[in-house]
């Protein structure tokens, strides 16, 4: 094969010649790169399109477009790409702190979120996702995700402008923009959907169109449904066409049809727009929808991933420094398929986020304990996203084989956690809401601020100051693991003030159908005010998150990606090492609502006979003396050799 790589490189090469690109500025910057890439990147789309007898024309046009974007690219983002690629591995450093919002519902608009950068560094934030902000249809877009136009921004958040020079300015003091990559459909609203409806047969072939609702059952016959409450099936009749249309997730979000290399050609330029617009970071949508094959669900098919490879080798070419997050809420083996430095360097810890829950339902942390031991490790260079909860629902994604291997029932087990969550379990301290439950699977997810699930709002209604303690902890607690677990920590904004849930979604027409808006928060200028005073529940909770990211921040051993589990002799309490050169960090949860204790000699076990300091508390640990914990207290133990 590498003699026909040879000789469709020397055929491209004729053609940019033909079309003068060759003579422009860039062009030889372009071209060391495309020399070292090219092989690669024709290998990828040949596993896609090879079949098609223009495919030597595809891949030229596509790399033509590709330097078309190269050659626009603002000049402090070429010397990023130049300093930044994946391989430099900058994401690693335990300097990371991220943090996600809506931008309307944190910072009212673009020229807000600037003002809101003191605040943002007092968290340490380094890391800042902003929500769809794109054109969208109204009043219901799936949350920002229905895109109309991925070069136009929402008008009441400002303009793609506004945003680009946000994107410097924030660069400028640290902190790198991320934006979702909604690659998997359009809005029906979208210039490429109304083409369509109006019978441009270039158009069509964007989409997934049936005029036989036979074709389409074929494929129906394997799919699931993702939001059952919403609607049944996976196609839309629309009435324009006179066709069904392949629509995932809402009848209003048409995926695109990506057997056809224009699809490709055409979301690689929109997605080097964002890049050039200053994004460093794309969290790419529904990854495991994007590849449609018949007598398959349609999910994490081997071509999936040559798509992702191909979109992250077209970036090489374009804007190297661009990094790739995967979000695919799917079985933790599929997941980790998605990771990789020619993939995506890094990906959401949506197995992490479901077991922090489980274990402090349960009060135990065998399948945390578990999980962390088989499936936290990623390869070299890459790292994971750990956050506590994000804009989306909580799903218990725990492998039902890693139950078993303890004695647990899979089914049964997410039956517990929702009931507990959904505070129908007796005792239970959460004030979770049920999302998109289906009557023929009985599968439902979990809605609500990580206060309100955390048990913050049951104990301030309700509760004793002796509960509301316990409930700050175990939201400390939570987070604390997401900190030191390795990766990238994530804050959902909002989190860090004790935000409760907002049920007023409900009588908002726009969002009554969707529950996740319950723990969507609009920015309170109260909270703001109390973030220092430790009298309040938003100072307890605002000074402890912040310590958190400024004890990991200080120490290097927070950018150690791997960790060892260690036993504590303790059904409740999770322990693990993570070590740097010259430095041990014990780490040690309670996820008991009791005190636990650890005995002298296991304490002298776990801290390799060292004493220690707690970076939270600045508690002397003694090697030697059992360990007293509070309920649901977390210790960041680090010794020095």
């Amino acid at each position: 094969m590498e003699g026909l790589w040879k000789a469709l490189f020397l055929q491209c090469n004729e053609r940019w010649a033909s079309r003068g690109l060759t003579q422009q500025a860039g062009w030889e910057e372009f071209y060391l790169r495309l020399e070292k890439e090219f092989q690669r990147f024709a290998e990828l789309l040949w596993r896609l399109y090879g079949s098609r007898p223009d495919f030597a024309y595809q891949v030229e046009t596509i790399i033509a477009n590709l330097f078309t974007a190269f050659a626009s690219r603002p000049a402090y983002l070429k010397e990023r790409d130049r300093l930044y690629p994946p391989e430099s591995g900058w994401f690693l450093s335990q300097e990371q702190v991220g943090a996600v919002a809506y931008v309307d519902r944190f910072a009212g608009t673009f020229a807000g979120l600037k003002n809101r950068l003191p605040y943002l560094k007092e968290l340490g934030v380094t890391y800042l996702h902003l929500m769809p902000f794109f054109k969208c249809p109204q009043p219901e877009n799936d949350g920002g995700y229905a895109v109309s136009s991925y070069r136009e921004t929402d008008p009441k958040l400002g303009t793609m402008e506004e945003l680009s020079q946000l994107a410097r300015d924030f660069s400028e003091k640290g902190i790198a923009l991320v934006a979702d990559f909604i690659f998997n459909h359009t809005s029906d609203e979208h210039e490429w959907a109304l083409k369509a409806k109006g019978g441009d047969k270039k158009y069509q072939d964007f989409y997934w169109l049936f005029s036989d609702y036979g074709e389409a059952q074929k494929y129906q016959a394997h799919l699931r449904d993702i939001f059952p409450e919403v609607r049944r099936g996976s196609f839309t009749f629309n009435e324009e066409l006179q066709k069904w249309v392949w629509t995932t997730f809402h009848s209003y979000q048409w995926d695109l049809n990506y057997r056809n290399p224009e699809v490709f050609d055409a979301m690689v330029q929109e997605m080097l727009f964002l890049a050039n617009a200053g994004i460093s970071i794309l969290r790419l949508d529904a990854v495991a929808f994007t590849w449609k094959k018949e007598g398959t669900n349609c999910e994490n098919l081997d071509e999936a991933h040559t798509l992702i490879q191909a979109f992250q080798a077209a970036s090489r070419l374009a804007a190297p420094s661009l990094l790739f997050k995967s979000e695919a809420i799917v079985h933790p083996d599929d997941i980790e398929k998605y990771i990789d430095l020619r993939e995506c360097q890094i990906s959401y810890n949506p197995l992490l986020m479901a077991e922090l829950w489980e274990a402090a339902a349960t009060k135990e942390v065998r399948l945390l304990a578990l999980s962390l031991k088989k499936r936290h490790h990623l390869p070299q260079g890459c790292a994971w996203v750990n956050y506590v909860r994000c804009h989306d629902d909580i799903g218990w994604t725990f492998a039902d084989e890693d139950a078993a291997e303890l004695w647990i029932k899979g089914k049964d087990h997410r039956d517990f956690l929702n009931a507990f969550y959904m505070g129908e379990f007796p005792g239970s301290f959460s004030r979770g809401v049920s999302f998109q439950y289906n009557p023929v699977t009985g599968d439902r997810r979990i809605c609500g601020t990580a206060a309100s699930l955390a048990g913050i709002e049951k104990a301030l209604e309700e509760g004793t100051g002796k509960e509301l303690d316990r409930a700050i902890r175990r939201l400390i607690l939570l987070y604390g693991i997401a900190f030191a677990a390795g990766g990238i920590p994530l804050i959902y904004l909002g989190d860090e003030v004790a935000t409760l849930n907002r049920y007023e979604y409900a009588e908002d027409p726009a969002q009554a159908k969707d529950s996740r808006w319950v723990h969507r928060p609009l920015w309170s200028d109260e909270s703001f005010k109390k973030r220092y005073d430790t009298s309040t529940v938003e100072g307890r909770v605002f000074t402890a998150m912040q310590r958190l990211a400024t004890q990991r921040k200080a120490h290097r051993v927070f950018g150690t990606q791997g960790l060892s589990v260690a036993d504590a002799g303790h059904p409740s309490v999770l322990t693990f090492h993570k070590q740097a050169p010259g430095e041990l960090l014990t780490v040690i949860g309670n996820f008991s609502e009791s005190p636990a204790t650890i005995g002298a000699e296991r304490v002298s076990l776990l801290l390799a006979g060292k004493n220690g300091k707690d970076l939270l508390s600045d508690r002397l640990i003694i090697s030697g003396e059992a360990l007293e914990l509070q309920s649901c207290e977390l210790l960041w133990i680090i010794n020095h050799e």
